[in-house]
């Protein structure tokens, strides 16, 4: 059994083909299969190709999205890879830290590597869970795509390979499409009861709203459970005719 199926690789925006092939290269030594890329400025592409030294499969694979949403729909643990660690407060986690949050259960997981110069924008990161900050020396701090792939694969793999795996009672969790379409409900909600009365402040509350929810990581029953109460909420305040 492959222990790490359920772990999806999005890369966002990639300016050069020869990271896809490597990141492929990377995934297939370590277990990984599942590639997805978001708005890729080449592919397919024979330097992918020949970067993939015979993960030609992965490329084969790959599933090409037009943007971040449609990339992370169905999967209910999204991490995203910063070489920069924020000012706004997310979640951190290192890639052994990474390794163990994903392999505890089966939820499907997407792990997201950003632009080569510019990485994962604050929005993006918005729809995560958790940041992945690898460590480097200072002096030179950030990873090429190919290789922060790697380090992460490795210990996926690494920690797979060591730790017990029992999903019988695990409950399951909310996708990201799942997540979004509360946001929607919440965020129309939140206006309805006039609390966000300024549209200037509705992204700033929102992003803040965010980051508390997805910091529980929540289950599918319990979305269910806040998207019930929206719905009364919106009853009480606009009763149906």
């Amino acid at each position: 059994m492959n222990r790490l199926s359920h772990v999806r690789i999005v890369l966002v925006g990639t300016t050069h083909p020869g990271n896809i092939g490597a990141a492929a290269r990377a995934m297939k030594n370590m277990g990984l299969r599942d590639l997805v890329l978001v708005t890729p400025k080449v592919f397919p592409s024979e330097e992918a190709t020949a970067r993939a030294s015979g993960a030609d499969d992965i490329l084969a694979e790959a599933r090409i999205c037009p943007d971040l949403q449609e990339a992370i729909r169905d999967c209910a643990l999204v991490i995203g890879a910063s070489a920069r660690l924020r000012t706004i407060s997310w979640p951190q986690l290192d890639p052994r830290e990474c390794a163990r949050q994903v392999t505890a259960g089966n939820a499907k997981t997407a792990i997201l590597f950003g632009r080569e110069h510019s990485g994962l924008t604050n929005e993006e990161l918005e729809r995560c869970h958790y940041l992945l900050h690898i460590p480097c020396d200072p002096e030179f701090s950030s990873l090429n795509i190919a290789a922060a792939v790697q380090v992460v694969a490795y210990e996926l793999f690494l920690v797979a390979q060591q730790q017990p795996h029992d999903d019988a009672n695990r409950p399951l969790l909310a996708t990201a499409g799942e997540m979004e379409s509360f946001y929607g409900h919440l965020e129309k909600t939140l206006y309805d009861l006039r609390f966000l009365h300024e549209r200037k402040l509705g992204p700033s509350v929102m992003r803040r709203l965010r980051r508390i929810f997805n910091r529980s990581v929540l289950e599918k029953k319990e979305i269910h459970l806040l998207r019930g109460i929206l719905t009364a909420v919106q009853l009480r305040i606009r009763p149906q005719a």
